[in-house]
């Protein structure tokens, strides 16, 4: 991890399950459309609360296991994903075998990786012919109040590194392929503030500064007629990449 925002969110997982969006399954299928048909370990690394973790396993009929290095997200999985084996762990020090998985996918997490040492071993740790799959949920900012929005909030590490072209992948991999997935997801003002509350720029900023942020989308708010239970359609892109471990059989 090359941030220390990237382990900061332990401290909001409650507010992480409950305010950010899950992903679609069809994103997910996609990724794991490459997999062999006798699969059986998929690595959800970073795993957090466990968004992603719940569709690898309605999406596959493998084993899913969960990797994280917070023991805060890990036990919050616990209680969302019960039953699934988790482990602490980094992209870049993982604890498994050669070639041990079939899979390895990453929700709203590579970013915080080092690409050329995740890659060796996330190439270390699939089988060949096996699966790398990384995927970002990112609001929509070509829509105006949206682009406000995150102005306010300020732009996350994610968003930033998808704008200046995507994620890099080192070797063993190829470039991976893509594709998106365009959706809304109505909130009220309050999940706004929660998810607001659940990014790392505002879990490390001092009260003052999460109190000033909070003003202002409020103010935005008030001007776009959002109160009280009323919601608003929030934007997303789900932005997928899936690339194979050389070497299948």
């Amino acid at each position: 991890m090359s941030d220390e925002r990237a382990t900061s969110f332990g401290a909001q997982a409650d507010t992480y399950e409950a305010a950010r969006p899950d992903y679609p399954f069809e994103a997910v299928a996609w990724m794991l459309a490459a997999l062999p048909h006798d699969s059986r370990r998929i690595a959800d690394v970073g795993a957090g609360t466990g968004k992603l973790t719940r569709v690898l396993i309605a999406a596959s009929d493998a084993e899913v296991v969960a990797v994280d290095p917070d023991a805060a997200m890990l036990a919050k999985l616990h209680t969302t994903v019960p039953g699934v084996a988790t482990f602490p762990g980094t992209a870049e020090s993982l604890p498994f075998s050669d070639a041990e998985l079939d899979a390895a996918v990453m929700g709203q997490a590579w970013h915080w990786a080092d690409p050329a040492t995740a890659s060796a071993e996330m190439g270390r740790v699939i089988r060949p012919g096996g699966t790398l799959g990384l995927i970002w949920n990112t609001r929509d900012n070509r829509v105006e109040w949206v682009r406000r929005l995150t102005e306010i909030m300020h732009a996350s590490a994610a968003e930033e590194m998808l704008d200046a072209g995507g994620p890099t992948v080192a070797e063993p991999f190829a470039a991976p392929e893509s594709h998106r997935w365009e959706w809304v997801r109505p909130m009220t003002r309050a999940q706004l503030h929660s998810m607001a509350d659940s990014r790392s720029h505002l879990i490390t900023a001092s009260e003052q500064a999460r109190a000033s942020i909070h003003a202002d989308m409020d103010g935005l708010f008030d001007e776009l007629g959002v109160h009280g239970d009323e919601t608003i359609g929030l934007p997303y892109v789900t932005a997928a990449f899936r690339v194979q471990r050389p070497g299948g059989r």
